[in-house]
């Protein structure tokens, strides 16, 4: 894959959270964005100065036994598919050789927190001096930290940890997004020049802190025009295109032109556009910028050449975009993440352990058919587990519930919890029915008649209300 982008960059947020040792190099080094450097004799109080993690010499009779090790916050969580230990400048104390480990931890955490999570090996190698190794990971693995182990000790000039970003959708919810940054998943698809700077600079989270941050083209005597093509992290309606030319003063583009690229054809999302030098450009509907089409490819045309520091492409994701990206994370996970969300629409473990078992869905539709049909054939102590999961109509008892029962009305709630003791002294378990786009009153009548049912076609009603609710709610998972 040559799309892969460095989840441990700096530029993207990541930060070394921990390390066993780093008496003559700090560990913050190892995600520095930019290739590592060197000034020999440049010495400080404990010696040659480095521009990388460096760790003591061991001494395992001291009492020091075991690996050096640093543990890595990723910027952007996602799926690890290779990483390069860089020995750069280390030659004679470098490691012997690393290994990189991953985990997932939702939610911020303290740096004790991760050092004693659960690791899992992605790979390993030995390794030379003064040297960048390229090791493709065993199976790629989703991942919001990574651990390098070094044996037994020495230097590494940088980590970098190349993987697919997993965007998390919940995020998404009630605003607008960077439909191009490398944090909802944009890359950069090809580019007419790298002369100067890469274009995968223009989709980075983060302001440019000066020119060398953007992407510059060589000088054009052609006649002709550079471009970038951007693939969206996810298909929407583009509201605000911003083309950022700061610290660009004498070398940015004179126009800019922006271009929607699909199966059908190319349609122009905003008209050729003046820039200025040094500029933070907004366009919306008033600038021409056709906030109807729905973009998921855009082209970047710049006249004649130059540079310019970032785009942004704000908007909001079509609900079938969001949904997808939201199942990819969730198809990539760790088992007992995805377990974790699943427990959350029904609550029986052995069909939340099955489902998780099941994936890669690929689509919400067959996530969708899996648990349906999982929840229609679950046992009598998997379903009493899945009833104890739902608080009585009526009574919602977190916000799922409140949002599901928004239907019930004050005036209906008296009737309906003498109905739900009536239905528990019958049927030994909690009144079960979709509440969802159902009115308190609706509810109360279906109670009464289900209470005429005998146990057993009550436990089908009861079975097919459970596989109604918990595919809504797996649905409503990835909702914008």
């Amino acid at each position: 894959m040559t799309d892969l982008v460095d989840l441990a960059s700096r530029a993207v947020g990541g930060g070394v959270v921990a390390a066993s040792d780093e008496t003559f190099a700090e560990k913050e080094n190892l995600v520095t964005a930019a290739a590592p450097t060197h000034a020999a004799h440049t010495f400080g109080h404990k010696g040659q100065v480095y521009d990388g993690w460096e760790t003591r010499r061991r001494r395992d009779d001291l009492g020091a036994a075991g690996d050096d090790w640093a543990v890595v916050r990723l910027g952007l969580p996602g799926i690890v598919h290779r990483v390069v230990v860089d020995t750069a400048f280390f030659d004679g104390n470098h490691p012997v050789a690393a290994e990189v480990d991953t985990c997932w931890l939702e939610g911020s955490r303290t740096p004790a927190t991760v050092v004693a999570a659960p690791w899992e090996r992605l790979c390993g190698t030995d390794l030379k001096g003064n040297t960048a190794h390229d090791v493709d990971a065993e199976v790629p693995r989703a991942a919001t930290h990574v651990r390098l182990r070094i044996r037994p000790d020495g230097g590494v000039a940088r980590l970098r940890v190349l993987g697919e970003v997993l965007p998390d959708v919940r995020r998404w919810r009630g605003i607008g997004v960077d439909l191009a940054s490398l944090a909802a998943g944009g890359r950069v698809l090809d580019a007419s020049n790298r002369h100067y700077s890469p274009p995968e600079n223009l989709l980075l989270p983060r302001s440019a802190a000066h020119m060398g941050e953007g992407w510059e083209t060589r000088r054009r005597r052609d006649g002709g025009f550079d471009w970038v093509d951007v693939g969206l992290g996810a298909a929407g309606h583009v509201h605000q295109a911003v083309v950022d030319t700061t610290h660009f003063v004498g070398n940015a583009p004179g126009t800019v032109r922006l271009v929607a690229v699909g199966a059908d054809g190319e349609h122009e999302l905003l008209g050729e556009t003046p820039l200025q030098p040094d500029t933070e450009h907004w366009f919306g509907a008033a600038e021409g910028l056709d906030a109807d089409l729905v973009v998921d490819r855009v082209r970047v045309e710049v006249r004649p050449d130059g540079g310019f520091a970032r785009l942004r492409l704000l908007g909001r994701p079509t609900a079938e975009a969001t949904a997808a990206a939201g199942l990819r994370r969730f198809d990539a996970v760790p088992a007992a993440v995805a377990e974790a969300v699943l427990l959350g629409c029904c609550a029986a473990p052995g069909w939340s352990a099955a489902v998780a078992a099941g994936r890669p869905y690929g689509t919400p539709d067959a996530l969708v058919a899996a648990a349906t049909e999982r929840v229609l054939a679950l046992d009598d102590a998997e379903l009493a587990a899945a009833l104890a999961g739902h608080a009585r109509i009526g009574a919602p008892q977190d916000r799922t519930g409140s949002r599901e029962q928004a239907g019930v009305a004050d005036p209906d709630r008296a009737a309906l919890a003498e109905g739900n003791r009536a239905y528990e002294e019958r049927f030994g378990h909690v009144y079960l029915v979709r509440a969802a786009g159902r009115s308190g009153a609706e509810m109360l009548a279906l109670l009464r008649e289900r209470l005429t049912h005998d146990a057993a076609t009550e436990a089908g009603v009861v079975r097919a209300q459970l596989a109604e609710i918990t595919a809504l709610r797996l649905r409503a998972l990835w909702t914008p």
